[in-house]
């Protein structure tokens, strides 16, 4: 047994025994429950609906991993269709051309860059707590949007910006390949790059990280940049897929996400995690979404039981880290 778990935790890692075994009771337990879990329209579905919560997960696990938290996310990514949004109005609505699209994309993801820009100087410079922090970017962001639009919708979009929500690519769902783009590139960058390793030892010890060289605050405001770089990629996956831009889109994302990242095995103090886990841990989240909607339960109930298994994660993170020191 403990051959075969060696083995295991050389292959994948001993991080993704979690996420795999929850993979594994998701699957084994709706497919007894319902005989139309396991068919392509329940993955094709997961497919679809995974990509926006998948970006904005990304966005929270860099800040998480430091040791902080973005709770600016869902409203970055808000504020960034909304840019785009009114890029694409001003140049013609929907008989706006690709470069129309193109400047849009840019602004927005400029727009989410400045937004994480500022939250990492305060919490760089100033050592404020990074809740507080994207907390007041976070109203912020939600006021600023809400008296620019009065509440309402903007919608009416070139119909080439459909296939980026909805359309498919060999059979693969194309803000599917976009998630996976995502998700390659900040595995590389946390396991391969200077940026990563400093990310990690900023969550490690914050101190320990400055006597040794890192520049820290140079590297929380990169993660933060960072961050609302990704938060604004979600935002425009969800303009393209819901056809309009809502201040309130995606809102109930925002702790769904935090749950993905524990569940995925970060270490919700920073310094310890790993994106592939995090990846399978939001594949599960959805599948147990699309067999509760199967089961004929409403989306409150499926928000009630992703609470639940926050708690029964945390729980079972206790009693595993209390059972490693009694085996030591």
């Amino acid at each position: 047994m403990n051959a075969l778990a060696a083995r295991f935790n050389a292959i994948f890692g001993a991080d993704m025994a979690g996420p795999l075994a929850a993979l594994a009771a998701v699957l084994v337990v709706f497919s007894f429950a319902s005989p139309h879990f396991l068919t392509g329209a329940t993955f094709g579905s997961v497919a679809f609906q995974l990509p926006e919560l998948g970006v904005l997960t990304l966005a929270m696990l860099m800040p998480i991993l430091t040791g902080g938290l973005n709770l600016a996310i869902t409203f970055t990514a808000n504020i960034a269709g909304l840019t785009l949004a009114w890029t694409l109005q001003a140049n013609g609505g929907i008989d706006a051309g690709p470069g129309a699209f193109l400047i849009g994309s840019a602004q927005a993801v400029a727009v989410g860059a400045a937004s994480g820009l500022v939250m990492g100087l305060v919490i760089a410079f100033t050592r404020a707590h990074p809740i507080l922090v994207s907390l007041s970017m976070m109203i912020f962001l939600r006021g600023l949007g809400e008296f620019l639009t009065r509440g309402g919708d903007i919608s009416g979009f070139p119909t080439f910006i459909a296939p980026i929500g909805h359309g498919s690519i060999l059979g693969i769902p194309v803000p599917l390949l976009i998630l996976i783009a995502c998700v390659i590139a900040s595995h590389i960058l946390l396991s391969r790059s200077k940026l990563g390793f400093s990310t990690y030892m900023i969550g490690s010890n914050i101190e320990s990280a400055r006597y040794s060289g890192i520049n820290t605050r140079k590297v929380l405001v990169l993660v933060y940049m960072l961050s609302g770089v990704m938060a604004a990629v979600a935002g425009i996956i969800m303009l393209a897929r819901f056809n309009s831009v809502r201040v309130g889109h995606g809102e109930s994302y925002l702790l769904i996400t935090v749950l993905a990242c524990f569940l995925g095995g970060i270490n919700p103090f920073g310094g310890f995690g790993r994106v592939l886990p995090v990846f399978v841990a939001l594949i599960v989240l959805q599948l147990l979404s699309s067999g509760l909607n199967l089961l004929g339960a409403n989306q409150h109930l499926t928000t009630a039981v992703w609470g639940i298994l926050l708690i029964v994660v945390m729980v079972l993170r206790w009693f595993s880290a209390k059972f490693i020191r009694i085996v030591k």
